[in-house]
């Protein structure tokens, strides 16, 4: 079953953030997953949303959205997202 990474993004250190997007595709590149959004203008429809950004990464399933999370790689790289935003990371399960 599908999972999806869903990441809202509330930007603090913008140079920090722009490093780890920038060293971000050769990571993912390498794991079985796809970005299906990646919008730093999204369009609240309802509700207050305090962020600048959301991130939705697709997976064939939840061992391959994990091996990707605790790659040694991409936890290196993930060191300035983390200073460079503050941010809510979540996995969600496809239906299907």
């Amino acid at each position: 079953m599908a999972v999806y990474t869903i990441a809202q993004l509330k930007f603090t250190d913008e140079a920090a953030y722009r490093r780890y997007q920038a060293a971000f595709p050769p990571v993912f590149a390498r794991f079985n997953g796809a970005v299906i959004v990646a919008d730093e203008g999204p369009v609240v429809l309802e509700g207050d949303w305090p962020f600048n950004k959301i991130v939705i990464l697709r997976f064939p399933d939840e061992a391959e959205a994990l091996r990707f999370a605790n790659d040694p790689d991409y936890v290196r790289i993930a060191q300035d997202r983390k200073a460079g935003a503050d941010g809510v990371v979540i996995l969600a399960r496809g239906l299907s």
